[in-house]
């Protein structure tokens, strides 16, 4: 193997060996038991992630990144706006009963952890929400909505209001604490969004 080839399959490892790890201790996840699951040393991953919240927020953006290859598929982009935020809102709730989403959720958990115990939690999690607000921003730009199309502008607020609702509502499912929120509750919540019209007053 070349050296970037191997800087690569160590790099995959460790991620592996994080997310494994993670899930199960949280932020308290020790990079020794991280490292060692990984075959690896602590000095990879200083190496390759700078620290173990570097490392951390790349799991999350790993874990993150084959999710929105799934969006694209569930939300065609013929759809009207109501149309592809209720398919949106279904896929997000088939995700909560999918065989990663305690992990996921674990990893979600422990990177707040990790923000939390900075001087500036924000600056720690804005590279994702960013990138997560740009994708449904993306998705929801130039649909058809109350005889117009969805500006970009317009998009991005609802994507971020929509980003608020999920995670709680996707925390609440995967905890056993709202079983009764189905799929239909799921859009019924994201379209009343839709349907307020003060959301999508915004002009570009």
């Amino acid at each position: 193997m070349t050296r970037e080839e191997t800087k690569e399959r160590n790099r995959r490892a460790l991620l592996d060996a994080a997310l494994r790890t993670v899930s199960r201790d949280g932020y308290q996840a020790r990079l020794e038991d991280i490292a060692e699951r990984a075959g690896l040393t602590t000095g990879a991953i200083y190496s390759l992630f700078g620290s173990k919240d570097g490392l951390l927020t790349e799991l999350v953006t790993g874990y993150l990144r084959p999710h929105y290859a799934e969006i694209e598929r569930a939300v065609p982009p013929g759809l009207a706006l109501a149309e592809a935020v209720g398919a949106y809102a279904r896929h997000y709730r088939r995700t909560c009963d999918g065989t990663g989403a305690r992990a996921g959720l674990s990893v979600q958990l422990g990177l707040l952890d990790m923000a939390l115990r900075t001087a500036d939690p924000g600056s720690q999690l804005a590279p994702l929400f960013q990138t997560h607000e740009e994708q449904l921003t993306a998705l929801f730009t130039g649909r058809a909505h109350g005889g117009g199309t969805v500006t970009p502008q317009q998009a991005k607020r609802l994507a971020v209001a929509l980003g608020a609702l999920f995670i709680g509502l996707g925390q609440g499912v995967v905890l056993g604490l709202a079983p009764s929120a189905d799929e239909q509750y799921f859009a019924d919540a994201a379209l009343a969004l839709v349907t307020n019209t003060s959301l999508l007053d915004a002009q570009d």
